[in-house]
């Protein structure tokens, strides 16, 4: 058995428990390469696993194309969220509509309105959720778990590609031939907010180009939050990025 394959096996099993455990569950879609691969095994093996993305309001026009490619290709629905309209009015009132480029505390803003809130009103209801992380995208992500219990939504998440190389990844979407972001061709490993995200260099780490005027250390928008006990004290690390 191939190591692609012996890791395909694991990832089907990790939904299979999920929906054995903790049903109902729901899937964020980032619509990035891993949520693809994530997307087309839930579509083959966990139909009944929900399906849903965040619509920010400002994602790149090749998001919103592979969103109906999504729709059209598989029998999974994806059930989008948009932010709160009052919301986004009363940021870009407070900070401008580019303001999230002002500063740390400005940037978390916006995305809290966009992203976290949203994702606040996709989870109500459901039991556990999935999200398609990888340990080695990036330094924040290194303590992650396959399964853990979420503290701050209150229900427990699994992470089945965490282990997954960058290469696996696209060995599995092309090997099976899953749709995937144009952007992907131009250099964008990592998918967001199109004024948050740029195209990397060779060399660049992957999500170089998220929040590139931002510390490594801080560049997550806070949809996965990782909270720990050490030391006798609360240690809070924002995780994330659908």
């Amino acid at each position: 058995m191939s190591d692609l394959q012996h890791k395909i096996d694991q990832t089907v099993a990790i939904l299979a428990q999920a929906v054995r455990e903790f049903s109902p569950v729901t899937f964020a879609n980032s619509l990035g390469a891993e949520d693809m691969v994530l997307t087309d095994l839930i579509a083959k093996h966990q139909p009944n696993i929900d399906m849903f993305s965040l619509d920010t309001g400002r994602l790149p026009q090749e998001t919103y194309d592979l969103m109906q490619q999504v729709r059209n290709r598989y029998n999974v629905p994806l059930v989008v969220y948009s932010p709160d309209a009052a919301q986004v009015e009363l940021y870009v009132a407070q900070h401008g509509v580019n303001g999230f480029y002002d500063s740390l505390a400005a940037r978390k803003a916006c995305c809290q309105v966009r992203k976290v809130a949203p994702l606040r009103r996709a989870l109500k209801g459901v039991k556990a959720w999935i999200t398609g992380m990888r340990r080695d995208q990036a330094v924040t992500r290194g303590t992650m778990e396959v399964s853990s219990f979420d503290v701050d939504n209150g229900i427990q998440k699994f992470n089945p590609l965490l282990d997954w190389t960058n290469d696996d990844v696209w060995a599995y979407i092309r090997q099976y031939d899953v749709p995937y972001n144009d952007l992907h061709d131009q250099f964008y490993p990592s998918l967001g907010c199109a004024p948050c995200t740029r195209a990397i260099t060779p060399g660049e780490d992957i999500r170089a180009g998220r929040w590139w005027w931002e510390d490594p250390a801080h560049k997550e928008c806070g949809l996965h939050v990782n909270r720990k006990k050490q030391d006798d004290r609360l240690v809070l690390t924002e995780g994330a990025a659908i």
